[in-house]
């Protein structure tokens, strides 16, 4: 079963949500955050539009002695579509498992390869409020904008779990 996006009611009501993220961004507290303590495994990741020039730091840290995300913070510029995926991003890992965040990375990404089509059911609802980047997704030079925190959070999850291996007796 596949859920359909096109509607210009769909289209205006993703739009607005997109826009309520960018203006009231969660997540974007990495300025104002201390580093982690000790013991917390942790990795920060920077990665840059060139295309556009946005760009997103996003940190996340690791619940001590177990694989879950206990903090996604993150600081950034860009356009809104840039910094409301990664405050839907931000909401859709915290507490999530470092399998699970990577999945919804790859459903994500899936997401916007689908170039705007309809979206599978299961797909809507593992990805949650991300399927409003569905429009998105019908405009090439905007995809790279949407999958920039999500590169961030790979490569963040790849540091921070082998330094978590690291610290492993």
């Amino acid at each position: 079963m596949t859920v359909s996006t096109t509607s210009s009611a769909m289209a205006q009501l993703y739009q607005e949500l997109i826009l309520d993220h960018a203006r009231t961004p969660e997540g974007r507290t990495l300025a104002e955050a201390a580093l982690p303590a000790d013991g917390v495994a942790w990795a920060e990741s920077h990665q840059v539009n060139p295309t556009c020039g946005d760009e997103i730091t996003l940190r996340i840290e690791l619940e001590p002695g177990t694989d879950r995300v206990a903090h996604v913070r993150w600081d950034g510029q860009g356009c809104s579509i840039s910094q409301a995926s990664a405050s839907v991003l931000t909401g859709l890992v915290e507490g999530a498992s470092v399998a699970d965040a990577e999945r919804l990375g790859e459903d994500f990404r899936a997401l916007m390869q689908s170039r705007g089509s309809e979206v599978d059911v299961a797909l809507a609802e593992r990805l949650g409020d991300a399927t409003v980047f569905t429009g998105v997704a019908q405009f090439p030079a905007r995809i790279k904008c949407a999958l920039l925190g999500w590169a961030a959070l790979r490569d963040a999850l790849a540091h921070a779990t082998a330094v978590a291996k690291e610290e492993t007796p």
